[in-house]
Formats: C-alpha cells, structure tokens, sequence
C-alpha cells in the first residue's frame, strides 16, 4: 500500500544506529495470511497492522489475527511516532459495525482487538461506533472475547465511558468474569508528549484508564514504545502512575521509525532491558504484562 507523507518531518534526524538483528519476524503461515487479508479486505475495513506498519503483521495475519480500525484510516492528530495519515477524515459508514462482524466471522476469531483513529471532529469521538460494534460482535458471538484499544476521547471521556459500557452491559457474555479489556496507549513519557504525542495530554490518557479501570468487569490496558529519548527512572515513574489508576496489563515494546519522516530511533533497548523492565511490572502488581521488542499493545493480546 501506498504510505502518505505525514505533516511532520524528522528526516534530518537520523536513529543511533542500524537496526539490531535480534528485530526480524517473518511469515510463519502463507495460508492463514492469505485467508486474514481476505476477510479483512472484502469487508473494506482497515486494519492498524497495516496503517500502522506494525512489525508484527506477518506474525498475526500468519496465525489468523488482526486488530481492526474502527473509523476510516485518517487521523485528526499528528503523532511523531505514528504511520497513520493525518487528515480531515470524512469516513462515515453506518454498516461498519455489521462488516466487522461478518470479517470477524469469516476468521473465526475468539478474541477481536478494535482501535480507530482519533475522530476529534464528531461530538463523540467515535464512541457510538465502538459501542454499535460490541454489540454486533456479541450477537454474532456472545462469549466471543473483545478488547478496545481507544483514543482519549476529549473533553468527553466520561460520555464515552457510558456509552461503551451500556453496550458491553447489554451484550454481556455468560462465560467471561472480564467482559472486556479497555486499552488506551499512554505510549512515552511526560516530557516527550510535546513531539510525540501532539494533541495529546499525559494527564488525560491517565484519567481515561482510571474511569476505565472502575467499570465493572472491565480491565484496563496500556502500552509504551521505549527508544524515544526516555530514561529509566522515568519508565518506572509510568509504570507507578498506570498502577495507581488501576491499569492491570501492560506492554512495553522497542520504538522502530516507519519512515525517515517520523522521529528517530534514540535507542534500541536491549531483550534482556526489556526482561527487567517485566519483572518490575509484575513486582508492582500488573496482572498481565508482555514486554519485548517487537511487543506491540494487542500482540498475543488474547494470551490468558
């Protein structure tokens, strides 16, 4: 697929260095790759594994999995770090929730990860259609497990969080004690929100996965990309400020440049820095974490 040239560029910046040969994924199953990229591209929906250009994709599409965009594939923000293209986004498709049912059918998923762009331009961020979506995926399946990766939804985070919860209150699942996971990507530390998180607030993605994290029977999720410039200390700080607001799974993945437009790569943290960093996470009280370089915030996101 064609790439678009985003708003921002950071091509006189170059990474520390070339990458390390321990970042490599490859097709592991053509067969089930074929029948993802079927289902998926029937249904003319998108997928973040591939606006996104996640390094996973040969991996999950090989295995039959794939974490579907809600919302059309323009962004209103302009993330340092993100391949999604920046726009006026003008997708609307009242039949959206039904295609991703039927795609879902068609792959015969038991878990589904839902995220979408930021739609700062509808009065609800795109939250009636999360919501519309759950509800066709659990008719269609009714123990069928979700997962929401989310924006923050701006000055309308309270209204969303009701709007979702209605409809995972009304398409409960009989066999699930946890009858949705609610992610929202914290994604880098405080002082790198400026350059990579333009629109964003700190703050804001904290107060989300708090309200997230007091629903019931809903765990909340969040994810951070390492290699931007942070220290440390101040990942541990992060990790501290999730637990706090009652995150329960975490990721943590390595930062990997989708062109030489986007910011650089300051640092390739190393497997066993990534080892660490887990062991701390599980020492503070995360239930469930994945940390590793090619860790993205829905890899193995159905693993127990």
């Amino acid at each position: 697929m064609q790439r678009a040239i985003p708003v921002f560029d950071f091509s006189a910046q170059t990474n520390v260095s070339r990458m390390p040969a321990w970042i490599r994924q490859k097709l592991t199953n053509p067969e089930h790759f074929a029948q993802t990229a079927r289902a998926v591209h029937d249904n003319t929906l998108h997928t973040v594994c591939e606006e996104a250009a996640c390094p996973n994709m040969s991996e999950c599409w090989s295995h039959g999995t794939a974490t579907l965009m809600l919302l059309g594939d323009t962004c209103t923000r302009a993330c340092g770090f993100c391949a999604v293209k920046t726009g006026k986004p003008t997708w609307h498709d009242s039949e959206e929730a039904q295609r991703v049912a039927d795609a879902v059918k068609a792959m015969g998923l038991e878990y589904v990860v839902l995220t979408s762009v930021n739609r700062d331009d509808l009065a609800d961020g795109g939250a009636g259609v999360f919501a519309d979506t759950v509800r066709a995926l659990r008719q269609h399946k009714p123990n069928i497990g979700i997962e929401l990766l989310t924006p923050d939804f701006y000055r309308q985070q309270p209204e969303a969080i009701n709007t979702i919860c209605r409809a995972v209150e009304d398409a409960r699942s009989e066999e699930r004690d946890t009858q949705m996971v609610w992610g929202h990507n914290i994604e880098t530390v405080p002082h790198l929100y400026k350059q990579v998180r333009k629109g964003s607030d700190y703050s804001r993605s904290l107060k989300l996965l708090e309200l997230a994290a007091q629903q019931k029977d809903i765990e909340a999720k969040s994810a951070l990309m390492l290699g931007l410039g942070e220290t440390h200390d101040e990942v541990i700080e992060v990790l501290k400020d999730l637990h706090d607001a009652g995150v329960a799974r975490l990721s943590l993945g390595q930062y990997l440049r989708p062109t030489k437009f986007h910011l650089p790569v300051k640092e390739y943290i190393l497997p066993e820095t990534f080892d660490a960093y887990a062991d701390e996470a599980k020492t503070m009280g995360f239930s469930w974490v994945k940390a590793g370089p090619l860790v993205r915030s829905s890899y193995h996101a159905h693993d127990e």
